[in-house]
């Protein structure tokens, strides 16, 4: 990659040296991430017990926890 040069004011100087750029990978090439059960409409959940994020269909907290969706303003 090469070096990005930035001018900030009158002075000519190099401020930054180098940048990082994504890898254009996948969501499943991640290895926290497991989309064996990949369906339209799932949503990624995170699991404790395995240390991942699952794609799943069901959004189910547990009796003794609230779920509370905001989808935001449009």
């Amino acid at each position: 990659m090469a070096d990005i040069q930035v001018r900030v004011g009158s002075r000519n100087a190099t401020k930054v040296v180098s940048a990082i750029a994504g890898s254009g990978g996948t969501l499943g090439g991640l290895s926290d991430v497991d989309i064996s059960s990949l369906a339209n409409g799932s949503v990624l959940v995170y699991n404790a017990s395995t240390n991942k994020f699952e794609a799943t269909l069901e959004l189910t907290p547990g009796a003794s926890q609230n779920l509370n969706i905001n989808g935001g303003s449009f």
